[in-house]
């Protein structure tokens, strides 16, 4: 009982670590307009805070990751959370915008490690048959960032100065670090139970960073013009944003939340059930989203479906890791930013082309191709398996192992 009670309690300070990491990396877009004027310098070089950060991740994730691979885990991730708070610090009472900059790339060289680790991590402290419900579970801090983090850091920003949102982050970053030292069992990776994947597949997991890119690139580039679309298509009062957008952050958060409950059991359902949910809701959106009644259940839609899909091909792509779980969860975090660099780079282009109407077109679209690559892949991998169980049975051919495993 005790033993139990310590994970569950680890388990929520690795949720609050994701929440810091999620929060944090997307901080300045709140703080744009505060970060600029006072350090001289435009919005967009402000801009540059993010995409510069979720490069640096796309980079270093699977060196770093390769490099970390044999070391004790607790002292990593305490390690990437001191390092995290240390340099959130550094950005707090930033003197120029280079100091600024260069705080939050090496900021960005602990995320990869991170989230390589977190969730291998969270699962080893649990029975195998419940691995879905504790990655639904950690995932919840995720869902929270943008929901929670992200509007209160701004509010704290506007009340108190851009700094303030920096310290705070920078403040709790240290206190999960202190959790993680006196809560984390130690464990190298190889003594782990989460530390290899139960079914490995090299082409299901290839393919689904294929569809991950897809479903991101697509959704992220929807989401970040959502604000411009419901005022502009949707019609909205600017003072309703908020709301609207709590809205769509809190089904999020509770289809994170509830999916947990059904993806031991339902592990491809889940996801292909998920992207056909975003899907509807990015062409719903692009057909209806001129009528305010329908926005709204469309929006929040949209929100517990993208969130939730986040935690189900975390789960699944632990399931399918070719070699071990943190490098594939290093992989899934390079994928997930390369979606959101090519969203924003996308919707951007569409916006000043071809307006905001079409940009929920476009969400819908590739992210119906994402569902489309990974059903015909299972559908075909399933078809291979019982030409070949058929084939075994004619005298002329040779016996077949051990068939596929059921998804």
């Amino acid at each position: 009982m005790a033993h139990q009670r310590r994970a569950a309690y680890a388990l929520a300070a690795l949720s609050a670590a994701t929440f810091c990491y999620v929060t944090t990396e997307v901080l300045p877009i709140g703080l744009l307009t505060l970060i600029a004027p006072d350090l001289g310098r435009s919005r967009s070089e402000a801009g540059l805070l993010v995409t510069g950060y979720a490069v640096v991740v796309m980079i270093v994730a699977l060196p770093l990751t390769r490099v970390t691979r044999r070391l004790p885990r607790r002292p990593l991730l305490a390690g990437s959370l001191g390092v995290f708070a240390a340099a959130t610090t550094v950005s707090a009472f930033a003197t120029s915008y280079e100091v600024l900059l260069a705080a939050r790339l090496v900021s960005a060289t602990t995320n990869g490690v991170f989230w390589a680790v977190v969730f291998p991590v969270a699962i080893s402290m649990f029975p195998a048959n419940i691995r879905g419900r504790i990655v639904a579970r950690l995932s919840i801090g995720n869902a929270l960032g943008p929901v929670l983090g992200v509007p209160l850091s701004t509010w704290l920003g506007g009340q108190a100065g851009w700094r303030a949102a920096f310290l705070a982050m920078a403040i709790l970053g240290f206190v999960t670090c202190i959790a993680v030292v006196l809560l984390l069992p130690s464990s190298t990776p190889q003594e782990g139970a989460g530390g290899f994947g139960p079914m490995p597949d090299r082409s299901r997991f290839v393919v689904l960073i294929v569809a991950t890119i897809l479903a991101v690139t697509g959704a992220m580039g929807a989401f970040t013009y959502m604000t411009v679309f419901l005022l502009d298509v949707s019609g909205f009062a600017a003072a309703s944003l908020g709301l609207l957008l709590f809205v769509q952050g809190s089904f999020g958060v509770a289809g994170t939340w509830a999916v947990g409950r059904v993806l031991d059991r339902f592990p491809l359902g889940v996801v292909l059930g998920l992207l056909g949910l975003i899907t509807a809701a990015m062409l719903g959106l692009y057909g209806v989203g001129a009528s305010k009644a329908l926005t709204i259940p469309l929006l929040a839609v949209a929100g517990m479906s993208f969130s939730s899909l986040i935690a189900g091909i975390q789960h699944r792509i632990m399931q399918v890791a070719p070699s071990t779980t943190d490098m594939a969860s290093a992989s899934l975090s390079v994928a997930f930013n390369v979606g959101l660099a090519a969203g924003s780079l996308i919707g951007a282009g569409l916006l000043a082309t071809f307006g905001v109407r079409v940009i929920p077109l476009f969400g819908g679209l590739l992210t119906a191709a994402a569902f489309a690559v990974l059903a015909c892949h299972e559908t075909s991998r399933r078809g291979r398996s019982r030409h070949r169980e058929t084939g075994s049975r004619h005298p002329d051919l040779p016996p077949v192992g051990q068939s596929v495993a059921a998804a």
